[in-house]
């Protein structure tokens, strides 16, 4: 049964971090605006965003080596880093406001104040973390970072990563005592919550499974009430703006939307899990996150890290990813997604990445054949000490890695994120993973520049007034990490 058409401002699909953040920022500068969230599933961040898949580290390139590549030269990239740096620092600044602003219902204790490590053995990794540290230290953003090889201050830092090490062996690190851990999860629903009392309409079990442009610009969306089991129950909703958001679902949907600068985009999914122990003595001694290198062939996401996390309100650590495949785009999507995504635009980009990322398949099938003994193997190149008795493994979420035309390779695996929007402004869609979450407010800014440039003038005052740093300007130094925690928690 199709109930009436229901025209609307603006539709988000997906009820991760990106509609969230979006909804906040629209229903802030156009508080008038009709908006719709529709999530598929029961409840909000459930995939991605939900902090026992993949989100948690604040990422400010604090410690992922990915985002600072060697030269032919030997010197240091550091300019992704900045740049992913001050992103996350939009974040906090937009967080700040709403938490000021008593905007963040039940968000209480979504941010937590984590050092940030890297840690690495061997000489030439040595090598290669002091070049780093000197290059980063010489830039404002990164002036508070320490470095050291001496296994007395490591293990001072982390005290895990030593105990029961071979003193022999070469080791280093660095440590940002600025570094965040983020319940993404938990700040996705109080934003939601906040969007949903400024007037925007939340629908769970909501499925879009149709979506074509009508001849005034605007979009046609059905959309299926999933909460009827048996029935045909559905509806047509009008909407002058669509943002698909919905993590692996949104390349599908990008497809389906039939716009051109879709066309070539695909996908290739990438599963995970970790290692996790709630053992509260071992939580205790490991005050930190600590990213180290990837292994030869392994792509950036798989990059292994021992992370302190608070979720919930509850402490623990996680130790991965281990990486695995599967054809699902989503954790909780169809076996047949990949088949289903496959395209004529999109065959010849596929095949060239399949071919030309031979260590990729190959680090997989190690991973995906990998047992109890290997996993825990992998561990202890970190925390040499660790036992299994302490450790249960978790299956993470799903990561689609976007794939796009290149006219000289046919086509390339792309390990960030892909903002796909239309020509006339009317429909985006956010593809990718890594460092998503954690740059999801410059990201949207990003899609609100390209998607409203006739509203840019009338929103950039209000939107400074948000995130200071906007605009070329400063970020406010008065404005600490402990005062946003201290605010978060007293929030209401």
């Amino acid at each position: 049964m199709a109930l009436p058409d229901q025209p609307v401002d603006v539709v988000l699909v997906g009820g991760g971090i990106m509609s969230a953040t979006l909804a906040a920022l629209i229903t802030t500068l156009e508080p008038t605006w009709r908006v719709e969230i529709h999530e598929v599933r029961p409840a909000l961040a459930q995939e991605s965003t939900n902090a026992w898949n993949n989100a948690g580290t604040g990422h400010a390139a604090l410690c992922e080596l990915n985002y600072t590549p060697e030269k032919p030269d030997g010197s240091i990239d550091i300019s992704k880093a900045v740049t992913i740096n001050e992103q996350f620092e939009l974040s906090r600044e937009l967080w700040n406001h709403l938490a000021t602003a008593n905007r963040l219902p039940g968000g209480e204790g979504f941010l937590s104040s984590t050092p940030h490590m890297t840690f690495v053995r061997g000489a030439a990794n040595a090598d290669y973390l002091r070049r780093r540290y000197e290059t980063l230290r010489t830039h404002p953003l990164f002036d508070d970072i320490e470095f050291s090889t001496d296994p007395a201050q490591i293990a001072q830092w982390a005290p895990l990563l030593m105990v029961d090490r071979d003193g022999d062996e070469v080791v280093a690190a660095t440590r940002s005592a600025v570094g965040t851990d983020v319940d993404f999860g938990r700040l996705t629903n109080a934003m939601v919550t906040d969007a949903v009392a400024r007037g925007a309409r939340l629908h769970l079990e909501s499925e879009v499974t149709r979506l074509s442009q009508r001849r005034d610009g605007t979009w046609r969306l059905r959309i299926k009430d999933r909460r009827w089991n048996g029935h045909s129950r559905s509806r047509k909703v009008n909407a002058r703006f669509v943002f698909i958001g919905a993590g692996g679902g949104a390349l599908r949907l990008l497809q389906r939307s039939g716009i051109p600068e879709a066309k070539g985009f695909g996908g290739f999914p990438i599963s995970g899990q970790f290692l996790r122990t709630t053992n509260p003595s071992i939580v205790a001694a490991h005050q930190a996150k600590v990213y180290g290198k990837a292994e030869v062939g392994a792509p950036p996401m798989s990059v292994p890290h021992l992370d302190a996390r608070v979720v919930d309100g509850g402490s623990a650590l996680m130790f991965g990813p281990y990486a695995g495949w599967s054809m699902k785009f989503l954790k909780n999507g169809s076996w047949t997604d990949l088949l289903r995504s496959v395209r004529p635009g999109n065959i010849v980009p596929m095949l060239a990445v399949g071919l030309k990322n031979l260590d990729l398949v190959k680090y997989l099938v190690g991973e995906v054949t990998a047992n109890d003994a290997d996993r825990l193997r992998t561990l202890r190149a970190f925390m040499p000490s660790a036992h299994p008795r302490d450790w249960e493994l978790i299956t993470a979420g799903q990561r689609v890695q976007v794939i796009k035309k290149d006219k000289k390779k046919g086509g390339v695996l792309e390990f960030g994120t892909e903002l796909v929007t239309s020509a006339d402004g009317s429909i985006a869609g956010l593809l990718g993973a890594s460092p998503g979450a954690s740059t999801a407010v410059a990201t949207m800014l990003d899609l609100l520049e390209r998607c409203f440039p006739d509203r840019s003038s009338t929103w950039h005052p209000r939107l400074r007034a948000m995130m200071p740093s906007l605009g070329g300007g400063e970020w406010d130094e008065s404005f600490e990490l402990d005062q946003l925690v201290d605010e978060v928690r007293s929030d209401r």
